[in-house]
């Protein structure tokens, strides 16, 4: 059978036992065409790139599908159906990745930083500009003395 990886949004109003009822749903439809869901990631709130049907967050949650098409077109329909999910993405693969997916290993080391303390800005004492040496300026050049920037018309 085919393979897919199939991610949904739910609006990040509707609660975690409502997004987690959306995903027995989902998993119901493929199990009762003949499929199976291999794996299931629930991702949590995180921030939209922009605003999608005037939500700023969604609830993510990616489905490791084997089933046929016909199960991936029935759970689009429902989904084009629910108010709760704002957009759906199915991508069929050629093989299903195992483990955790790259979001939850990313969401495990920034855990983990978090732990230890450390962070972008910890590290380096003073943001950004902190790893400036002695003025430089770019293409700007030099700065002028004070009393030259400061000359008045009526001189």
């Amino acid at each position: 059978m085919p393979l897919y990886e199939h991610v949904f949004l739910a609006r990040q109003d509707a609660s975690p036992q409502q997004v987690e009822e959306l995903t027995a749903q989902m998993t119901g439809i493929v199990e009762g065409l003949g499929g199976k869901i291999t794996k299931t990631e629930n991702w949590g709130v995180r921030s939209l790139t922009y605003r999608m049907n005037k939500n700023r967050k969604a609830h993510f949650v990616l489905l490791n599908i084997d089933a046929p098409s016909a199960a991936i077109a029935e759970i689009e329909r429902q989904e084009r159906i629910s108010e709760d999910v704002i957009r759906y993405l199915s991508v069929r693969v050629e093989e299903l990745e195992e483990g955790p997916s790259a979001m939850m290993r990313k969401a495990d080391r920034d855990r983990e930083r978090d732990d230890r303390g450390g962070g972008f800005r910890g590290e380096r004492e003073g943001g950004f500009r902190g790893d400036r040496e002695g003025g430089f300026r770019g293409d700007r050049g030099p700065r002028r003395p004070r009393d030259e920037a400061e000359t008045t018309d009526g001189e």
